[in-house]
């Protein structure tokens, strides 16, 4: 069973860092997709920044100059750093994992509250 959590996230002010991790239970090389993604109350779920096997990294352009996304293949866990935060960014976060060999598998963590207000 594939899991996933999240962690990192808080309240910060306009401006400020946060660093976002997930911790998965597999080996993340083994998927063919991982990002994060964040919905915040009544919007739909939203990609914020993805990296693909052998398909090169894709931000949002919303987050594009001010997050990154990063991995430690070893840990097996993701990471999102988030810079220049800005109200519009308060969203729950989620760390999503892909499989696309056979059927389709789309994993998710319980996701982490990111909260940016004065």
């Amino acid at each position: 069973q594939v899991q996933l959590v999240e962690s990192g996230g808080g309240l910060v002010q306009p401006g400020g860092s946060l660093r976002l991790s997930c911790a998965v239970s597999g080996s993340i090389a083994g998927f063919n997709a991982m990002g994060w993604y964040r919905q915040a109350p009544g919007k739909q779920r939203e990609l914020v920044a993805v990296f693909i096997s052998g398909g090169g990294i894709n931000y949002a352009d919303s987050v594009k100059g001010r997050f990154t996304i990063s991995r430690d293949n070893a840990k097996n866990t993701v990471f999102l750093q988030m810079n220049s935060l800005k109200p519009e960014d308060t969203a729950v976060y989620y760390c999503n994992a892909l499989m696309t060999r056979g059927v389709i598998r789309a994993y998710w963590g319980q996701g982490t509250q990111v909260t940016v207000s004065s």
